[in-house]
């Protein structure tokens, strides 16, 4: 196990070296132009945190997004597990969304691939704390989504947490 976690991690430092190289020969200017130009765009919170709808054991969250109830809401890791055991999103339609997203002008979407509960809403090979093993869905998410994005021309990002891995056991800073 150890191997793969540094394996993966050299791989990312590879990658990263690549692409920070490649993004250093344009100015600031020219990389951001893009984004200036495309104005309209998602950003698509989705994971287990949506199943409880800002909501826990009666009580409103009362402050931040509802990505955050678990951790504003303190709520213990193996009740929030349970809770990833329910999340099923059966009607999760990648080509609709991205469709929709098109239709309206959007030029991007942005979702989280992970937040900050360390749920992953793809089959990670790290843990087990994903869509894939963890949900009765049992489906990489991002794969139709990023497919979708190809067909319409959207671009397509990801919002990857690693400063606060709730899977850790302790998410509740």
């Amino acid at each position: 196990m150890m191997f793969k976690k540094l394996s993966f991690l050299l791989s990312l430092l590879f990658f990263t070296t690549l692409f920070t190289q490649a993004q250093t020969s344009l100015s600031q200017d020219e990389r951001m132009k893009w984004w200036r130009e495309a104005r309209f765009g998602m950003f698509i919170h989705f994971g287990v945190y949506v199943q409880l709808a800002g909501e826990y054991r009666g009580h409103q969250q009362a402050k931040g997004g509802a990505e955050w109830i678990m951790n504003r809401m303190k709520i213990p890791v193996g009740e929030y597990r349970s809770v990833g055991r329910q999340f099923n999103p059966f009607k999760f339609d990648a080509d609709e969304w991205v469709k929709t997203a098109h239709d309206s002008g959007m030029k991007y979407i942005v979702i989280t691939a992970k937040h900050h509960d360390g749920f992953a809403t793809f089959d990670s090979k790290v843990s087990d704390w994903d869509i894939c093993d963890t949900s009765p869905y049992k489906q990489d998410i991002l794969k139709p989504l990023a497919e979708a994005c190809r067909k319409y021309g959207i671009k397509l990002g990801f919002y990857y947490s690693q400063a606060q891995d709730c899977d850790q056991r302790w998410c509740l800073l």
